[in-house]
């Protein structure tokens, strides 16, 4: 029965692939052959000066799951906050000079972040953002991507956190009932409106798409196939199909370092770790409640090692911020821990933690060997280590991104997400990932074969 729902999933999604492939500039489908642009090398950049080789794309063909979903933040936002009145954008240049279009997209890099390799991998096409797609189903059944740049784990109701004697509490106003872009909510029979997709925040100034509203999208996602494709079909789709988290840095950088409502005078940061990795252990599992079975939880990266981190703590010569990557190790410390307890509490779940922290430092300490030069300064900013203000003009960017480690004040350029996103798939440079890593998921016969 299973084989069969799966054979009907991938027979629908080369239907449409070929119906509605054009839709969204991220898919890069050829004009006249419904090819997707694919670099030979997947461990490297598309080089700004040459145009991408157009090859046949695996998505038609032979995908290893149905599906790729995504949840996170700007280091995976592939243009949902274009559509959001925020700062928090990557809708001009420089940003995506050297992506396969050359031109901007709403992602936080010059070219490629993790989440297109690894569809890549998995021969997917590049998943369309969630507010960029209209709600069809032809548009979502290859994956859909909710992250929104901003989001953070304790802003889940999209509000402002204050702390209290009996705990992290969160305040404000909640947006659960506010109606979000876009998505048609098929059990209401209504196209949502586009008055708000999230709350306003003090940090960038505008809008953002919180973590539990991202969810709630998801699920919303999940209810469509269900009313087009059948219960039994969906639940096949989803979990068959694989969900990548990564979410959890602007929970430092916009409240726990800025010190936001006095935290760091009430919660030392082991408590506020421990927290942080509490709220993910429990939207976890919200996921597997959506018949969610395969996912990859991210870790932090080390952001101690950021440029903008670098000018503010007046670093000498681009030494990293210890104390500031002291706190990302032991979040990825409780993470993974958590993913592991999953793992064995969750019946048929597969949960992989990636660690971005591990993966990041080894390309910093060994970036001779991985053909960097700068392993401090932005490629694109202003001020010291080009940290002092973000990427605003294609003046402001270096020539090469590729031998920088950094684009931007706090996010990788091309180069370094295509070697995060080996280690994902095969721990191709550095072992990551536990308790293994995507390719051996999706290839094992069984998820048991995981615990």
């Amino acid at each position: 029965m299973l084989t069969t729902h799966l054979l009907a999933i991938f027979l629908i999604s080369a239907i449409v692939s070929h119906s509605k492939a054009l839709r969204f500039p991220q898919e890069l489908y050829n004009l006249s052959s419904n090819q997707i642009f694919i670099v030979d090398n997947l461990s490297r950049p598309p080089s700004s000066s040459a145009s991408p080789t157009p090859l046949l794309s695996p998505a038609v063909s032979s995908p290893l799951v149905p599906a790729l979903f995504i949840i996170g933040d700007s280091t995976v936002d592939c243009g949902n906050n274009n559509y959001l009145g925020t700062f928090a954008r990557a809708d001009r240049p420089p940003y995506g000079r050297d992506f396969d279009t050359h031109l901007p997209t709403g992602r936080f890099c010059n070219g490629r972040i993790p989440v297109d390799y690894l569809a890549l991998h998995l021969g997917l096409p590049f998943v369309p953002s969630y507010l960029g797609q209209t709600g069809e189903l032809e548009d979502m059944l290859h994956g859909v991507n909710y992250a929104s740049a901003a989001a953070g784990i304790i802003f889940s109701s999209g509000s402002e956190l204050s702390p209290s004697k009996d705990g992290i509490q969160q305040s404000g106003i909640r947006i659960s009932a506010v109606p979000c872009f876009g998505q048609m909510d098929i059990a209401k029979g209504y196209k949502r409106s586009q008055e708000f997709a999230a709350l306003q925040i003090q940090q960038f100034g505008g809008q953002h798409i919180s973590l539990t509203h991202q969810i709630q999208q998801f699920s919303d996602t999940y209810q469509q196939f269900v009313l087009s494709l059948g219960e039994d079909v969906a639940i096949d789709l989803i979990s068959s199909s694989v969900l990548y988290i990564s979410i959890g840095i602007n929970d430092y950088i916009h409240y726990y370092l800025r010190n936001v409502s006095n935290v760091q005078n009430l919660y030392l940061p082991w408590g506020f770790n421990q927290f942080l990795a509490s709220t993910m252990r429990q939207e976890i599992k919200n996921l597997y409640n959506t018949n969610v079975r395969r996912f990859v939880v991210m870790g932090l990266p080390p952001i101690g090692c950021a440029p903008y981190y670098l000018q503010r703590y007046k670093s000498n010569n681009g030494e990293c911020v210890e104390e500031i990557n002291d706190m990302i190790m032991e979040f990825n410390f409780f993470t993974r821990y958590m993913t592991d307890e999953l793992l064995h509490e969750l019946p048929d779940a597969g949960i992989i933690f990636c660690d971005v922290f591990q993966g990041s430092m080894d390309i910093i300490r060994n970036h001779k060997n991985y053909g960097f030069e700068s392993t401090a300064n932005a490629c694109c900013g202003l001020g010291k280590y080009n940290g002092w203000m973000m990427c605003m003009s294609p003046q402001m960017a270096c020539r090469n991104a590729s031998d920088h480690i950094w684009w931007d004040q706090f996010h990788p350029t091309d180069a370094v997400n295509a070697i995060l996103a080996d280690n994902v798939w095969s721990s191709r440079h550095t072992e990551m990932c536990y308790p293994m890593n995507l390719e051996k998921m999706v290839f094992s016969q069984s998820l048991n074969n995981l615990v």
